[in-house]
Parts: structure tokens; C-alpha cells; sequence
């Protein structure tokens, strides 16, 4: 899986919110590897209304990263074809302008510093996620093995307690179970 001589057909991408988990980020990024569990130093996870408005995929706040000295965000790193960039950058909503895409070094478990694509919401009002938006956040913290007592500051998040459909929820749920099937 290594990059061809041209080494501009990849790209990393360093995912700290629903995309932590692999069944998610592959509904509409078939090319995303994982490369690596890591940590960004010096910024802490928000839940947030892109000018005051709920998402309309989630029903709730969505993640993004602040920077905060002394804090830290886990993630993980994707390594992704960049045929996948529009699509990522689609799915985080760029060319509406909620999401900018920001390029952050990040820390692996391992000690290496990669230089990886991310994003971060522009002008948003706090607000909590929905019990269905948290829940993919922690399946993926946990999926990938992030440290334990950053599962547990995840699975503390407070919901809006949103309970009605959330479309996206569904596919997620039957990618899983088709995953599940084909590896039995």
C-alpha cells in the first residue's frame, strides 16, 4: 500500500469526530487506510451548531477542535488516496463553509510526528451532540483502541437527547452488520 514514485497520491487525514469510525468514513471515502491511533497537542474536542444551526444529518451539535493550550484530542490517521479529498472535504461540509480544512502535526503512539489534513468549524455556537452522533464517536474511539481514559471523557459527553431518526445512523448500522457477515 505504499505511494507510487509520484508520492502525490495520498494524503493523511486526522479524524476526531464520526469519523473515527472506519464503517462511517468508508460510506463515502472508499480509499481511507488506517495508518495510526494519535494525539493533537494543545487543542480540546467542542460540539457546536455551524452559525447557530443543527445539523441536519445528526440532529445535534458536531465535533470540532479548538486550540487550548495544555489539552489534547485523539484521533485517528487515514491514510487516503486523494481521489477521496473532494469527497471528505464534500462530507465535511467545505464548500458550505461549515468546515475548513486545516493542516494539523499530530503525535503518534509510536512517537512520530505526521503532518495530516483536518477540519475545523467556522463560526459556531456550542451546543451537545445527538445520543446517536456521540455513540459513533465513542464505537469508533473504541473500534481503534484509543486510551481508555479518553473513551471514558467521550462516553461522559451530555446529549441533547435527541430521539428521533437519524438516516445516516441506519446505513452506519448496516455497513457494520454486512462487515460482520462477510467475516464470519
Amino acid at each position: 500500500m505504499e505511494p507510487g514514485g509520484e508520492g502525490g497520491c495520498w494524503f493523511l487525514y486526522f479524524a476526531y469526530g464520526s469519523n473515527l469510525l472506519r464503517e462511517r468514513l468508508l460510506l463515502q471515502n472508499p480509499s481511507a487506510a488506517l495508518c495510526a491511533p494519535a494525539r493533537l497537542q494543545d487543542f480540546k474536542l467542542e460540539f457546536g451548531h455551524h452559525q447557530g444551526r443543527t445539523s441536519s444529518v445528526w440532529h445535534g451539535g458536531t465535533a470540532t477542535i479548538a486550540q487550548s493550550p495544555g489539552d489534547e484530542v485523539w484521533g485517528i490517521v487515514w491514510k487516503m488516496n486523494t481521489c477521496n479529498l473532494s469527497s471528505l472535504d464534500k462530507q465535511e461540509g467545505v464548500e458550505d463553509g461549515i468546515y475548513i480544512p486545516i493542516e494539523v502535526n499530530v503525535h503518534t503512539q509510536a512517537g512520530k510526528v505526521l503532518t495530516c489534513r483536518s477540519y475545523q468549524m467556522k463560526d459556531y455556537v456550542s451546543g451537545p451532540p445527538s445520543p446517536q452522533y456521540k455513540k459513533v464517536i465513542c464505537m469508533g474511539a473504541k473500534q481503534n483502541g484509543l486510551p481508555t481514559d479518553y473513551q471514558e471523557k467521550l462516553e461522559a459527553i451530555e446529549t441533547n437527547n435527541y430521539a428521533g431518526p437519524v438516516p445516516i445512523m441506519e446505513e452506519i448500522e448496516a455497513a457494520i452488520k454486512a462487515e460482520k457477515i462477510k467475516s464470519a
